[in-house]
């Protein structure tokens, strides 16, 4: 087994984004390659309604699947399929863009004015580009929650984990997203397939995600089991941590436990064109794509919108 390195980590961007929804942004819109086949990630939780209220109208997306996950609040959702719903705390959109859909996300906070969640981007491979649009939506109660007898707690949205699979299938990436808890002061080992990029992202807590055999260089003065506790300078809220290659990642909670998501898939490798929610291989592609969003003929199988 070989414990992957950290190759990277830093702090998220504060952004402006749709109607005027202030989020923090892990990554994207820059060089893919660490992260690939992920493209980009927003934080969006905020506690205050003016935050978000403007929400996300209708936009296009094209080449991308775009992953929601909901801690708090909930987001109302509608697309040019006809798909409409509204995503609760702990639910999971995943959207298969493909070919193009237009698509709208309005934020609605709970009764203490909070929305929490967090959206992924994962690209597409070329010849999946075109693919008919997809669109899962899976509730709560149906992303399997293990609890280790440490109190390590799992939930595991998407790909297997610990004998349990998430209930999101048929994605290009092949990926794996766990949303994770690890107790105070803890020490744990969590195995990746090797052929993935993977990354955490803390939202809660501290953590050190270096190799844990490594000496500690802060003495915490307190004892454990009767040992002493040492712990290394941790990262903490809004930072994101991107692994090399290896097999397996170590975490060494902070003092108040740590809160993270990890999340890993296979490198697709292939060229990026930027158009802002339409990604594509080549510019050309992009032209098309704006093109047929200029004369109505963006959105295909058929489907009519506006």
């Amino acid at each position: 087994m070989s414990i992957r390195p950290v190759l990277h980590t830093s702090a998220t961007t504060p952004t402006r984004e749709g109607a005027g929804v202030n989020l923090h942004r892990v990554f994207g819109f820059g060089d893919t390659t660490l992260t690939d086949p992920f493209l980009m990630m927003d934080d969006f939780r905020n506690d205050r309604p003016e935050d978000y209220i403007k929400g996300f109208p209708w936009h296009p997306h094209r080449g991308i699947e775009t992953i929601t996950y909901v801690l708090a609040g909930t987001v109302a959702h509608g697309d040019s399929l006809g798909n409409q719903g509204l995503l609760g705390a702990g639910d999971v959109q995943w959207m298969t863009a493909g070919s193009g859909i237009m698509h709208q996300e309005m934020p609605q906070g709970d009764d203490r004015g909070r929305m929490h969640g967090f959206q992924l981007w994962a690209n597409l491979p070329s010849h999946l580009k075109m693919t008919k649009p997809r669109y899962q939506d899976v509730r709560s109660n149906d992303i399997p929650h293990i609890i280790d007898d440490d109190g390590t707690s799992v939930r595991v949205v998407v790909g297997s984990f610990w004998g349990k699979k998430g209930p999101v299938d048929g994605i290009a990436a092949d990926p794996q997203y766990l949303d994770i808890y690890v107790p105070p002061l803890k020490r744990k080992t969590l195995a990746i397939d090797t052929y993935r990029s993977a990354f955490a992202y803390i939202f809660e807590g501290s953590a050190d995600f270096r190799d844990a055999s490594q000496p500690f260089g802060v003495l915490v003065e307190k004892e454990i089991h009767g040992e002493e506790v040492h712990l290394r300078d941790m990262s903490g809220n809004r930072t994101l941590v991107v692994f090399g290659t290896g097999d397996e990642i170590t975490v060494q909670a902070g003092e108040h436990g740590v809160r993270f998501l990890l999340i890993s898939g296979a490198p697709i490798r292939e060229p990026v064109a930027w158009y802002g929610p339409i990604v594509m291989n080549t510019r050309e592609e992009l032209r098309t794509a704006v093109q047929e969003l200029n004369s109505g003929t963006f959105i295909k199988d058929g489907v009519k919108f506006g």
